[in-house]
Formats: structure tokens, sequence, C-alpha cells
């Protein structure tokens, strides 16, 4: 399938924009239909869309791809079409005491053709994720795919081709002059998921469309490791979340704050949880691979930058990188600077930050923007809302990493330089939809009283409303 240009991205918003217009709004039998065929398609195209995403990262085990992406998309589908027709029902509403015996209700309505541009880090969960957020609030959309995936994108565009009208949905690939073009429709919303850079980018694309956009993003997510906390225990799951598709998570915890006496300790700890969950690395099939020569090129710079700077690494595993495979060994840095100390890592790079205090701790963090993710780890009540009230975050984990992610109750979202607005679950539904405020009047009601002329009865009505 050839990459499709920015004319042709034009052409099928005008499609979609056009049928909008003519039909602002679907019944619920008509979104829980496209809903239903989308689980078919991706249970149907599983495993080739599994395999293309191995091909696309050089090494990705099926086993993370269904974890980490077919399990959350097609359990939110279900989600959703579980749910689905009561989100979309009218919802009472209060009125005020005076306006009575009218009514208030709010009408979630279809807010038209929302654009979504997927990241290859997760190219499947980001592209069908937003799309069934998309489609359960009523909404056409079309998926930017991206290059850096291009298998993945190939098949997924063919497979949103062969199931869907593309008056409906639609997906296209191409390039960063596709992209810009995607970008700058006059999008009835727009979600991106990406870098903070690129992000801002977008945002001012959407701008002069007045385009409202959900931005998620990233920056530098921090776990903070307790002095009462379980260090086994941290160690483990700050592992489990970093070496999830070798670092490249946008939640993945992108540094440790550890008390400084424990910090040796905490070291071996991860050394030791990296060698029984993946025993000879440079051969393991169950570790991935990073996604292209650019990116492995860029983390190797950040080692050494941080390395001329007096940073010390600890491997946490006797194999060596290797570029031609690009596979790139997970590595604990201390004193780390340049870089892996101010920008996201994307990565299995862990900087390790010896703290002497608590405060002293969120000192640290609160010197970097606010993260799209926050693990704290510690068994104490009060330690753990010490910790919650004192860190802003788009979305936190306690005593682990990664799982807010995946309940559909909790939206998803940044805050700050991390991103704006939220999906998942009903508050997707909420994020794709016009919430309508609407106010029916009573047949007997008192507004006449409050008409001109502004004379005596007037005027006690006033006080009494002023009171």
């Amino acid at each position: 399938m050839s990459p499709l240009s920015s004319d042709d991205a034009r052409t099928l918003f005008d499609a979609q924009h056009h049928a909008s217009r003519a039909q602002a709004t679907a019944d619920w039998p008509t979104r829980l239909a496209r809903l239903d065929t989308l689980d078919r398609a991706l249970r149907d195209e599983r495993a080739g869309l599994t395999r293309a995403i191995a091909a696309d990262f050089g090494q990705r085990p099926a086993a993370e791809t269904e974890l980490a992406e077919l399990f959350p998309v097609l359990d939110g589908l279900a989600h959703a079409r579980r749910h689905g027709r009561r989100w979309m029902a009218p919802r009472r509403a209060g009125v005020g005491l005076w306006f009575r015996p009218a009514r208030a209700l709010i009408r979630p309505q279809p807010l038209g053709v929302v654009g979504i541009v997927a990241p290859w880090n997760y190219p499947l969960m980001l592209s069908a994720g937003p799309l069934t957020a998309a489609l359960v609030a009523g909404n056409r959309a079309i998926i930017k795919l991206s290059e850096h995936a291009p298998q993945f994108a190939e098949r997924f565009a063919a497979l949103i081709a062969r199931h869907f009208d593309p008056a409906e949905v639609a997906a296209v690939t191409g390039g960063p002059e596709v992209a810009a073009a995607f970008t700058a429709l006059p999008w009835d919303h727009l979600l991106f998921t990406g870098s903070t850079a690129v992000g801002r980018r977008v945002m001012e694309a959407a701008a002069a469309n007045l385009t409202p956009v959900t931005l998620e993003l990233g920056g530098k997510s921090p776990a903070l490791v307790a002095p009462d906390a379980r260090l086994d225990h941290a160690a483990g799951r700050i592992m489990a979340g970093k070496m999830l598709n070798a670092g490249q998570t946008c939640i993945a915890p992108d540094y440790a704050l550890v008390p400084a006496d424990r910090a040796d300790d905490f070291i071996a700890a991860c050394r030791a949880w990296v060698g029984r969950h993946y025993p000879r690395l440079d051969r393991n099939p169950d570790y991935t691979t990073i996604i292209s020569a650019a990116q492995f090129d860029r983390l190797s710079a950040w080692i050494g930058d941080a390395t001329a700077q007096g940073a010390t690494l600890h491997p946490l595993s006797d194999a060596a990188p290797d570029p031609a495979r690009r596979l790139l060994p997970p590595v604990i840095v201390t004193d780390a600077a340049g870089p892996l100390a101010e920008q996201e890592i994307f990565g299995p790079v862990l900087p390790v930050v010896p703290y002497a205090s608590l405060d002293e701790a969120l000192a640290v963090i609160a010197r970097h923007p606010r993260p799209l993710a926050f693990y704290p780890f510690t068994d104490d009540r009060a330690t753990r809302e010490r910790l919650l009230d004192a860190v802003v975050a788009g979305g936190v984990t306690v005593n682990d990493t990664l799982l807010h992610v995946a309940q559909h109750d909790l939206p998803f979202g940044g805050v700050g330089a991390s991103g704006m607005g939220a999906y998942h679950g009903r508050a997707g539904f909420d994020r794709m939809s016009h919430l309508a405020p609407v106010m029916v009047q009573a047949r007997w009601n008192a507004t006449a009283l409050i008409a001109p002329p502004y004379g005596r009865r007037f005027r006690s009505l006033m006080r009494a409303m002023l009171r």
C-alpha cells in the first residue's frame, strides 16, 4: 500500500466532514456496529499485526504486544460496548431555586470528525485506543500512522480500508509533510501522542483553526522509593516498568529517587531482578530492541555524554550493546548529567538519584516540568498522602508502575508539559463529545415577573433574589 499524500488526507477529511454535517448524530446501533467491526478486524488480524510490530522493532516478543497493546485495546472496546449506550443518554442537571420548575439536562453530542496522530512505540494501542473513544462518542475519524513503524502502518491502514467506509473511518500513512498537512486540517478534535517538542508544533497548527486538542506527551516520570518501602518489591516493579518495550514507553519510570543509605542495595536488587527475568539477555527473545538506528545512537550518545561528565554506569546484564541488532541492555546510571538528567530518556536507562530526606527528593521532582506519571513506593499511609499531595502528575500508580493506564474508569492524560486532556473509558467519551447544556422551560413559569417595566414588584423580587 503506497503512502498517501497530503492531498489524499484532505480528500478523506472533506468526505468525512460533509458526512458528519449531513448526519450530525449517530444512534447507538450505528456506534455499536462500528465498535463491533473494529473488534472483529483486530481479532482477525491479530497475528499479522503482531508480526508487523515485531518487524518494525527488529525484535519484540509477541507476548509483549499481546499484553501491552492487544489486551488493552480489546478490553477497552468491550468496556465501550458495554457502557456506551448509558454514556450517551441525556444527564440530569440541577436547576437553581429561582428558575424552577424548569428542567436542565446535558446531552452528549458527537463533535464530528476526529484526527488521531499515532506514535511508533505502541502503534496499535495508540491508534485503536483513541479510535475507540471517537467511535463510541459517535464521531468519524482519520488516523495518521507513524512512518517510523512502516510495516505496522501499512498493515493497519489496509485493515481499516477493508473494514470501514472511508467516510466513517480512514487511516493515512506518509512522512512529516503528510503529518504537517494532517494537523493543519480543521478538525473538530485532534488527538496527538508523541513528544513534547512535536506536541508544541501540533498545538500551533491546530490553533489556526481553533481546533481543540488532546495532547498525550511525556516527560521525566519519577519513581520515588520512600524510606519505609519494601526495597526488593520496589526494585522489581520499577524494572518491570522500565524493561517493558525496552523503556520505549511514555509512562515508563524515567528515574528513581532512592534513600542514599539504600542506593547500593537498590541497584543490586535491580540487577538480580533482571537476571531472573531476562537471563542471557543478548539472545533472549523476550527483550525488545530499539526501534531504529537513530534512536539507538541517541541513547548511546546520551550515555557517553553522562559518562564524560562523571556519571557511573551500573550494567544490569552481562550482555554488551549491539548496534547491528539495536540491542541496548539495561543500565543504571548514578550521578547522571546532561540529557539523561534533563530530558525524557525513552530507553532502558535508569538514572538513580540518592536522597537524604523526602523534602530533598520532592525538590528534585519539582525542578522538572510536571510528569506524565508518578510512582511512589511506600506502605505508610501518611507518607503516601504526603507524596500524592506534593506531586502533580498526569497519573499515579502506588507501589507499582504503569498499571493506572489500564484502568478504564481512570482518565489517562498529562498535565502541563506532559500534555492536556484525558481519555479512556467514559473520560474518552466525554472528551470526544460536546456536552450540550439544555434548559427546558416549564409551561407555567415566573419569567414575566422580571420583565420591564422595572417597578416596585421587580425591586422587591430582586431584593429577595440578592439576599
